[in-house]
């Protein structure tokens, strides 16, 4: 035992000695489950892992050393559960939610956390009135993209492009159902927009006024693979947003670029992480960022573990995500569909 000259036991070694808290994971198969793998690892002790293909639900147990099962009633037996990730499809998010809203169990959502914003309201009502803390993986928050754009000041105006692979990728990645729009709840503006709206939301403020055009030309699915969002704050400030599945399959994995202009001056940054900001005075800083979001999944794993005793105080909310996705799911937001709400 390691001590200090107090005869106490040093802080390195009391970490050492504190249990980890317990999580399970439901919808191994989900595409994005494997970049919280390794916070996992450092942060919980995960008990079990569910998913439908029980071979998918073993090779994501394996490492952790967790139990596999495909029953989610299997995965969350058990009173001494600190907080479950849900991966599930976006179809069972609701019922799912409600088991564990049931049980008072934490829980972290992946966006969209359902498939309509009827969803969205009954679990963060229910949540609401159980006092069961739930949060969001909304991971942009505070990542160098948010941060580098903040450089701006007060943000006037603002524009988000983030084009990831094709939709072919849901196939081969386990995932088919992400092409039903009954069981996901859209494409590539439901998928893939959310971080850049509430990202538009806390730089502008919420919009009065949403301008959408969706598109599914390129891949010929049910779901769209191209969307522009203009959103309009009634301070006449904007924010463009636009998404898709129309990246080639590549090792750069997608096209991304940012930009924001306000009382400070232009922020910008693009695909390499070449990022640059000129002041007001002509000045021009120029960094280079990591852009690449699939690292901000293991960071939400920590901010996760830092915030379980405070309900995850200072992580997205279920409330936030509804007004986020109220903006993506209007009602006149069809594939292919172009609207207007004001």
């Amino acid at each position: 035992m390691l001590l200090t000259t107090d005869g106490e036991v040093g802080a390195m070694e009391r970490e050492s000695m504190t249990p980890l808290p317990t999580a399970v994971v439901l919808g191994a198969s989900h595409w994005h489950a494997p970049l919280y793998r390794d916070g996992l690892v450092r942060r919980f002790r995960v008990k079990a892992v569910q998913d439908a293909d029980i071979d998918e639900a073993r090779r994501y147990a394996l490492p952790l050393g967790a139990s596999a099962t495909q029953s989610v009633d299997e995965a969350i037996d058990g009173a001494d559960i600190d907080v479950v990730f849900v991966f599930s499809p976006h179809h069972e998010m609701l019922a799912v939610a409600s088991q564990l809203i049931n049980r008072r169990t934490p829980f972290v959502i992946e966006k969209p956390a359902g498939t309509s914003l009827d969803d969205l309201r009954q679990m963060e009502a229910a949540a609401r009135a159980a006092k069961v803390p739930a949060t969001v993986a909304l991971v942009q928050r505070g990542a160098p993209v948010d941060a580098w754009l903040r450089r701006a000041g007060d943000i006037i105006y603002e524009r988000a492009a983030f084009i990831a692979g094709p939709t072919s990728r849901y196939r081969r990645n386990g995932n088919p159902w992400m092409l039903d729009p009954e069981l996901s709840g859209g494409g590539s503006l439901m998928n893939l927009a959310p971080h850049f709206v509430d990202m538009a939301i806390r730089h502008l403020g919420r919009p009065t006024d949403v301008v959408r055009r969706l598109s599914a030309t390129l891949h010929n699915e049910a779901v769209d693979d191209h969307a522009t969002l203009v959103l309009t704050t009634g301070e006449a400030r904007e924010a463009i947003v636009e998404v898709g599945y129309a990246f080639p399959d590549s090792t750069l994995k997608r096209y991304c670029s940012f930009s924001a202009v306000g009382t400070r001056g232009f922020a910008s940054i693009d695909t390499t992480g070449s990022a640059s900001f000129t002041d007001t005075s002509g000045i021009t800083t120029t960094a280079t960022l990591e852009v690449d979001s699939d690292p901000l999944y293991e960071v939400l794993v920590d901010g996760v573990a830092d915030t379980l005793v405070s309900g995850f105080a200072g992580l997205p909310t279920l409330e936030e995500l509804m007004t986020t996705m109220d903006v993506i799911w209007g009602t006149d937001a069809g594939t292919g569909a172009e609207g207007r709400r004001g």
